[in-house]
């Protein structure tokens, strides 16, 4: 039955933020959007308090509202994951951004694969580092409209069939067009509403239904109970709210391999290089793990949803329960419609930020390192621009065809499965920031290696919820860890995140052929960076991005 006062209020606060996502072109306004500057990274112009909203929003997103709390709700303690990963993060990424940024201001790269093809000269490491960025990010965009799709399946819309995706279809639609207009200005100025709503709604709640309910003790006691109880499919116990001997490094690997992600993303860099200066970023790391603070609170209603009974609803287009919307109906359940309508805006506009913001990143990496390296090298800025604004569309559309093709037992394993495929960007990417030792030839054979055998242990972890025997999660168990036919964990059921697993062989392989290439003297291409490129400001002088740095000697 569809929940009309509810879906009132949803409609009007996201038709303001949509309203404000079309008028973002004019503000801060430039002579002309028609620049990848100025459409991908808002001219490069923002400063603390704008950067703040537009990171902590491009990196605390469905994700954060939707996917870590059904997590807790159906497996417990692992869920927690997520708060040790944000507590690392940043002190490790606090300084490799500084240098990124300012070499990137130098030379005016505008994603990751750019600062690759300068650093080591090779249009292939480039290349492949910009098809990892965009196939990682598609799952990625995909968990924010699941997030979407599971607040307007609990307000009533929920179909059978192909009309079971058709708010998959609306919240595509209204995403692309004010991105295709405003570029990164849209999520930006959002990004203050967004977090004004969620901030409102989860103080309200994490105070408000645990007293209800009958305190913290109640509803630690009731996860625990529900959790401890078998599978119907699997025969064993759902969860525990605490560690358990197989999951203990699974939860590890999951932290740090997470952490040691984030930051690869390119739309997490897009952020980062939409920044005025080193000073902000500076700040910034400092400040955003407030947002961790939010994440924990977050993640605890999880176990508030099993308190208060709340059941997911059945999903109509695939006639199983969505675990993503036990958040949606714990709202819906416990509160007065016009909460729950405003609770399901926040997490609606808490999607559509960081979706817009990653379909922009993954739109710069086709206009950069594809289309005007391979198609089109005398493409003027407004040509590049075209692209991006066309490409912004085509990855939402990939992202939706990813919903469909992948489907794992829980929605968070999409940013995890993204991270397996993003990690393998690591070596060409953040260790650069620093050396260039590793050859770039044995850099295109580690992320070879890695990602093939990253995608091949994703085919052998199934998903008994969905009766599937592929791709059904991140998390495998030692036992099927397998190296040419040699099970070095035969037996073992502890399990652990594939993703470092997968970033381990690459960079082993990395390191391996690093010094028998160059005991062949095969070429290690131009570096056009130098030493105090990193260390460059907002006052620095910009040099031409095509101009060889120490007249082309590599820096080590």
């Amino acid at each position: 039955m569809i929940q009309w006062f509810e879906l009132v209020v949803f409609g009007v606060l996201f038709g303001v933020v949509s309203v404000m996502g079309f008028l973002a072109s004019r503000w801060r306004r430039a002579e002309s959007l028609e620049h990848l500057d100025e459409w991908g990274l808002g001219g490069r112009k923002f400063g603390a308090w704008i950067t703040w909203f537009l990171i902590g929003g491009d990196i605390y997103t469905a994700y954060t509202f939707v996917a870590v709390p059904a997590l807790l709700f159906g497996a417990g303690a692992l869920g927690f994951y997520a708060l040790p990963y944000t507590v690392v993060l940043y002190p490790i990424v606090f300084l490799p951004v500084l240098r990124l940024w300012s070499v990137s201001r130098v030379h005016g790269y505008v994603t990751p694969a750019d600062f690759v093809r300068g650093r080591y000269g090779s249009p292939l490491l480039a290349l492949l580092v910009a098809i990892t960025g965009l196939v990682a990010t598609m799952p990625y965009i995909a968990l924010q409209l699941v997030g979407m799709e599971a607040v307007l399946r609990t307000m009533g819309l929920n179909a059978t069939g192909v009309a079971g995706h058709l708010p998959l279809l609306i919240a595509f639609v209204i995403l692309a067009v004010y991105t295709y207009q405003s570029g990164l200005r849209a999520p930006a100025l959002i990004a203050f509403v967004k977090d004004i709503l969620i901030y409102i709604v989860i103080l309200v709640a994490v105070i408000y239904l645990p007293a209800k309910l009958g305190g913290w003790s109640a509803v630690f006691g009731a996860a625990s109970d529900k959790l401890s109880q078998p599978n119907p499919v699997t025969g064993r116990p759902q969860g525990s709210i605490l560690l358990t001997a197989n999951n203990q490094l699974q939860y590890i690997t999951l932290a740090l391999g997470s952490a040691l992600a984030l930051f690869l993303y390119p739309h997490s860099l897009t952020g980062v290089l939409a920044s005025r200066g080193r000073n902000v970023l500076k700040r910034n790391m400092m400040a955003l793990p407030a947002y961790s603070l939010l994440l924990g609170l977050l993640a605890l209603l999880g176990y508030v949803a099993i308190a208060a009974g709340a059941k997911p609803i059945t999903n109509n287009a695939t006639g199983r329960p969505d675990t993503n919307t036990i958040i949606p109906v714990l709202f819906d359940q416990q509160f007065n419609s016009l909460f729950a309508g405003i609770a399901f805006a926040a997490i609606g506009i808490g999607a559509l930020v960081p979706a817009a913001i990653m379909s922009i990143a993954a739109a710069n990496l086709w206009t950069r390192n594809i289309y005007k390296e391979y198609l089109k090298r005398d493409a003027t800025p407004a040509q590049e621009a075209k692209q991006a604004k066309l490409a912004s569309l085509v990855v939402k559309f990939g992202a939706i065809l990813f919903i469909i093709a992948v489907d794992p037992q829980f929605s968070i394993d999409l940013q995890l499965i993204g991270g397996v495929i993003i990690l393998q960007t690591l070596p060409a990417v953040a260790i650069a920031l620093y050396t260039r030792w590793l050859h770039r030839w044995a850099l295109v054979a580690g992320w070879a290696v890695g990602m093939g055998y990253g995608l091949y242990l994703l085919y052998l972890i199934p998903n008994p919820a969905a009766g599937r025997a592929h791709f059904g999660g991140s998390a495998l168990a030692l036992d099927k860890l397998t190296l040419l036919g040699w099970h070095p964990f035969g037996g073992s059921q502890v399990q652990i995140y594939v993703g470092f697993v997968a970033l381990v062989v690459n960079l082993v392989v990395a390191v391996v052929l690093t010094p028998v290439l160059r005991a062949r003297r095969v070429s290690e291409g131009v570096d056009t960076t130098s030493p105090l490129d990193y260390h460059a400001d907002e006052e620095s002088d910009l040099r031409p991005t095509d101009t060889p740095a120490a007249e082309g000697v590599a820096t080590r």
